[in-house]
């Protein structure tokens, strides 16, 4: 987030104002009277702040001009020194200005000091304000970088479960035309529903459940009783934002890869959870599983095939893309007795 002018002036000013009081303790020990020293270091070194400060701002100068820069630096210290011995004087009830008016070699000294003092101190303001832009357009750029990312995941995503569907839909044609109806009504809602509140790259998690039960609507026209669908996401992480298609492609797998292929009815459970700092998103079914013994359990499918890899390997990226090391995806055989697989992908809270 960039810093407000104001924030940054005052920033600016308390620094000034350290510094001053280094420059007073240091006089005081060869002059004495710290008080004195004090006043006129500040008053100096804070009127100088205010010249320089403000007067970039009312004047719009910017510290990448070069010489224009250097011209109003050394312009404003001089102003600023002019005020801030004038508030020393009134203090002291002297008048500098009358002595340098007898040394004028005393106070061009002094000028020349504030001079190069000042422009060490704006010299390393411009530095660290130099440092926090890059900075910043780092992190923009990286952000813009993983947005593009994940954008360009999803929209492989989406052709792939159209695909997917699609083929579905051509296969029931032929075997049963009423239900192939059915679906294709089923997919034109769907696609109505869905496709356009993909476009965002966050939404509530109630929102990525809607999806998957539109989703679970489109394969039991297909499937009809052979699926059994269940639900479950607690009130209290409805609102929690994640990305759109994390679950929706599990889903896809464990019908494709799991019920599809086992003979029979089988159940489709998605959940959310909360486990301390973390949310977990479960996906189960009670097909056919995956095989032990493979390479990569979580990019196997149930006859052995790696049909499964896209579909997990984009969701794994897109987690990657938001979120880095702190959420993960893993695919394993489930451990409850009914066979199948569970598919669990583990989130930040």
């Amino acid at each position: 987030m960039t810093e407000s002018p104001l924030r940054n002036a005052i920033r600016h000013g308390v620094i000034v104002a350290g510094f001053s009081a280094f420059i007073a303790f240091a006089l005081s020990i060869a002059r004495g009277d710290w008080l004195l020293q004090l006043v006129y270091a500040e008053a100096i070194g804070l009127s100088i702040w205010v010249c320089t400060d403000v007067g970039r701002y009312l004047l719009g100068v910017d510290p990448q001009a070069g010489w224009r820069w250097a011209v109003f630096q050394v312009a404003a210290v001089v102003a600023g020194y002019a005020i801030g011995t004038e508030l020393g004087d009134l203090y002291c009830g002297c008048s500098s200005f009358e002595l340098f008016r007898r040394s004028p070699r005393t106070l061009a000294s002094y000028l020349v000091l504030s001079v190069a003092i000042s422009g060490a101190i704006s010299y390393f303001f411009i530095s660290r304000g130099r440092d926090q832009r890059r900075q910043q357009e780092i992190a923009t750029a990286q952000r813009d970088a993983a947005e593009a990312r994940l954008k360009l995941l999803e929209s492989q995503l989406e052709p792939h479960m159209l695909f997917n569907t699609l083929a579905n839909l051509r296969a029931l044609i032929a075997v049963d035309p009423e239900r192939a109806q059915a679906m294709l009504d089923q997919l034109i809602a769907f696609l109505r529903a869905t496709l356009g509140a993909s476009r965002v790259p966050f939404h509530a998690l109630d929102a990525e459940f809607a999806r998957v039960a539109d989703y679970l609507a489109l394969m039991q026209a297909r499937m009809g009783a052979r699926l059994e669908t269940r639900l479950d996401l607690p009130a209290d992480l409805a609102a929690m934002q994640v990305p759109p298609l994390v679950l929706q492609p599990l889903v896809e797998n464990a019908i494709k890869h799991g019920l599809e292929p086992h003979v029979g009815k089988g159940r489709i459970e998605v959940r959310a959870s909360r486990d301390g700092n973390r949310v977990l998103l479960t996906v189960r079914d009670t097909g056919a599983g995956v095989v032990a013994g493979t390479a990569s359990a979580s990019d196997a499918s149930a006859d052995g095939s790696t049909g499964t890899r896209f579909g997990l390997e984009q969701v794994r990226a897109r987690l990657a893309a938001v979120y880095g090391t702190a959420a993960s995806l893993e695919l394993a055989p489930a451990d409850d007795g009914e066979g199948g697989s569970r598919a669990v992908v583990t989130l930040p809270a």
